[in-house]
Formats: C-alpha cells, sequence, structure tokens
C-alpha cells in the first residue's frame, strides 16, 4: 500500500469522526455556550496527556478572540495551582474515556466548591459525563489508529469541538476585526489588522487617463504606471478602470489595437474601497474577488490605489 493512501485513509476516517459529533451536537451544546456568555469568571480547560495538549490550543483560541480563559494542568492544579480558580469560573474539562483520575479529582474539587463544569467526552456513560454540569458528546466511531490505541480521530474531535465553542461565542458577542486586532498586535497579522488602507496605498503618480485615449497611448501609460492597470476619468470622476487583463482580452476580441473600443473593455464598476478600511478586511474582500488591484477613495475622491502582490 501507498503511503499516500494511508493518509488517505487516516483523513477519510478523521472526516467520519467530526461527521458524527456534528451529528451528535444538541440542547447541552447551547447551554455551554450560554453558560459561558453569562459567566462572571474566566473559562479555564483542562485535560491530561494528549487531551491536554488539545485543550491549550482551545484555551489560547478562546483567548484571543474575546473569551477569558487558559489552560490550567489538573495535576499541577492538584498539587498547589487550584488557588488559581476563582468560585465565578467555569471549567471545560477534556477526557475521552471521561475517567482520567486527574480530571476526575478535579471534578470533584470542583463539585465542592460550586463552579459550573462542562465535559469533553467521547464516553457518555463515563464518571465525567455523569457528574459534570453540562457534557458535549465526543464519541468518534473509530480512532485513525490502526491499533485503535493512540488518539487520533478523538483528538481531532476535542479540538473541533473547542473551535465550534470559541466560534459561537464569537458570533454571540459580534466579536469584530478591530476587537481581534487588539489581541494580535504583534507581527504581521497585527501590521494588517491595524494599518488601514490608506496608510498602504499608493497615492503618487497613478495613471488617470481619459476614455478616449489611443489603446497605443493606453498600453504606454498603464506600462509607465506600474500597477498593471489604468484608472479612466479623474479623481473627482473616476468611469472604470481597464487593467493588463482587460486589454489583452480585448486584443483577442478586437484583433488588433486599431479596431479595439475601450468603451468595451472597460470595468465600469470596479471594487473600490474607503481609506479608513483595516488592511486586512481590504485583502479579504479583494481574495473573495479574486483581484490584486483596487482604488481608494476617501469620500468621492479617488486618493489611491492599493495592490497585493503575490
Amino acid at each position: 500500500m501507498k503511503y499516500q493512501e494511508i493518509a488517505r485513509n487516516t483523513i477519510r476516517t478523521e472526516m467520519e469522526g467530526l461527521r458524527t459529533i456534528a451529528e451528535n451536537l444538541d440542547g447541552q451544546f447551547d447551554r455551554a455556550v450560554e453558560e459561558i456568555l453569562a459567566g462572571k469568571g474566566k473559562l479555564i480547560v483542562s485535560g491530561m496527556g494528549k487531551s491536554g495538549q488539545i485543550g491549550q490550543k482551545v484555551a489560547s483560541t478562546l483567548a484571543s478572540t474575546g473569551t477569558p480563559a487558559f489552560f490550567l494542568h489538573p495535576a499541577e492544579a492538584l498539587h498547589g495551582d487550584l488557588g488559581m480558580i476563582d468560585d465565578a469560573d467555569i471549567l471545560l474539562l477534556l477526557s475521552y474515556s471521561g475517567e482520567t483520575e486527574e480530571i476526575l479529582q478535579l471534578l470533584a474539587y470542583l463539585k465542592e466548591h460550586g463552579n459550573l463544569t462542562i465535559g469533553i467526552t467521547g464516553k457518555l456513560r463515563s464518571t465525567l459525563a455523569r457528574h459534570a454540569d453540562i457534557v458535549l458528546n465526543a464519541s468518534v466511531p473509530a480512532e485513525a489508529c490502526p491499533l485503535q490505541l493512540a488518539p487520533t480521530t478523538s483528538t481531532t474531535a476535542a479540538l473541533v469541538l473547542g473551535d465550534a465553542l470559541a466560534v459561537a461565542l464569537m458570533e454571540a458577542r459580534h466579536f469584530e476585526v478591530k476587537e481581534f486586532a487588539r489581541f494580535h498586535p504583534g507581527g504581521k497579522l497585527g501590521h494588517k489588522l491595524l494599518t488601514t488602507v490608506g496608510e498602504a496605498m499608493r497615492s503618487e503618480d497613478l495613471p488617470f487617463v481619459d476614455l478616449n485615449i489611443e489603446p497605443e497611448e493606453l498600453l504606454i501609460r498603464m506600462s509607465e504606471g506600474k500597477l498593471g492597470m489604468a484608472l479612466i476619468g479623474t479623481p473627482d470622476d473616476l468611469k472604470g478602470i481597464i487593467t493588463d487583463g482587460d486589454f489583452r482580452r480585448g486584443l483577442l476580441r478586437f484583433g488588433s489595437m486599431k479596431k479595439m473600443d475601450l468603451k468595451k473593455i472597460l470595468t465600469a464598476d470596479p471594487v473600490i474601497v474607503e481609506e479608513s478600511m483595516a488592511l486586512s478586511e481590504v485583502e479579504m474582500l479583494m481574495k473573495e474577488r479574486k483581484i490584486t488591484t483596487v482604488p481608494v477613495r476617501k469620500g468621492a475622491h479617488i486618493t489611491g490605489v492599493y495592490q497585493i502582490f503575490n
């Protein structure tokens, strides 16, 4: 068997597991989201071994998307770190078997102190499932591991349920790009989130031309502009744009530049963005529309052009 076929079988098995957990979602998930939204404290995620590694990622995703959260190692909690837990905190406990010793010891403490507990487990008759206040069903038909021993599909299921919680909470809180930027100020991502397109656009030597320009002259102006396009009209009266792609297609359509009718190759309703838009938002829009260059305006005045360099 080729290794890539093993890989395909692994992926198919995990995809089937995800279909199963999607079908098993019920009112317990809604209740979990509502309780977290109404909570006055933090959301603390805990798990051992592979579940703990998944829990760390889940906690990180929650914290970066508007839900105050952190990961607490259950063994460390039982040896002095329980002081990190306040009475108002909600605990998200991960254990596929639902019988992980450290998680159950932590659960007993939490029940005694009145903390709300949410369990993610694949065994609905387990101790965790019977005693957690809310239970999210992470049952999967099979592990991708051929020995059915190494956590594979089950850890993917827990990760996806954690992501689903984070996204549902984002939607409920109307979490927006500016808020995301507040938690991601560093690096390239932070730059794009905090920078407006007006700050990143090119504003000098823009290739504005009249619609009555000769095709040969248009080609020269496009080359000089080094944007792969020309702006047809004036900054206060943009008629449209002609890209180098439009020009090439026009040549194929009309057969020669002498016969080319620029009015018929003009894009009269190009995507135009406001100077104040976040760079990340503009780039997302450009990728959705499959374009690499957009005019930028302030009010009705074209002030620049922004281009994504591939």
